[in-house]
């Protein structure tokens, strides 16, 4: 209150005042330096170039292509064979075949009977028909024989095998011939199967009631018990 009786109002000067006072000088300042700024960029930005995109065409080379290859005609369709036709002929219906007789045809000059070939089935192995197929007699006999003729080396060092072994048996069931017919893969034990085989002795093989000789095979195996 002044000495007259008015009263004095004093304001206060506001941050918002200070800021609106002082806009113009901070805007134009700012659009001064941002002006200076992008010239200068310009000013002393390296130059652009563009690059070098152009390309050549490559020149064409003419290929010279291959003779026409001319393709044969298909091949002629085969001929149907003709149809036949059945001819037509005259047939004598009183022709006859003459009856045959003994009279005309006598025993005597009939040819004989051909001569049957004597096979000798001891040659080689063959087949021969039997009923009754040839037993072995003598099994003590025949193991006692294989105990004596096993190699030692190979009983020793374990080793065994079986020979199949063919057997030619007579009438009699005597063994008269023998040989190997598959091999152990071990040359001794073939050897001692042989030895063995000597030894066997059968009953004869049977054709129905008659007695006949036959080739027949038997293993003989050698193992360490």
């Amino acid at each position: 209150m002044s000495a007259d009786g008015a009263v004095t109002v004093e304001s206060q000067e506001t941050a918002n005042d200070r800021l609106k006072r002082s806009f113009s000088s901070w805007f134009w300042g700012s659009m001064i330096v941002a002006t200076v700024f992008h010239f200068s960029a310009f000013a002393f930005w390296p130059e652009l170039t563009a690059a070098d995109f152009s390309f050549e065409s490559a020149e064409l080379e003419a290929i010279e292509l291959p003779p026409e290859i001319e393709i044969p005609p298909p091949p002629q369709q085969i001929a149907r064979p003709a149809t036949p036709v059945m001819a037509s002929a005259d047939i004598d219906e009183d022709i006859t075949i003459a009856p045959t007789t003994f009279e005309d045809n006598p025993v005597e000059d009939l040819p004989p009977p051909p001569e049957e070939q004597a096979v000798d089935l001891s040659a080689a192995p063959t087949f021969t028909p039997f009923t009754v197929a040839p037993d072995i007699q003598n099994r003590a006999e025949v193991i006692r024989a294989m105990e004596r003729e096993y190699p030692p080396l190979l009983r020793d060092a374990g080793i065994g095998g079986t020979v199949q072994v063919f057997f030619f048996i007579d009438e009699e069931g005597t063994v008269q011939q023998f040989q190997v017919n598959e091999t152990s893969g071990h040359q001794a034990l073939d050897d001692a199967a042989l030895a063995v085989a000597g030894v066997y002795r059968f009953s004869a093989a049977l054709n129905r009631d008659k007695r006949v000789p036959v080739w027949v095979s038997f293993g003989i195996t050698f193992q360490v018990r």
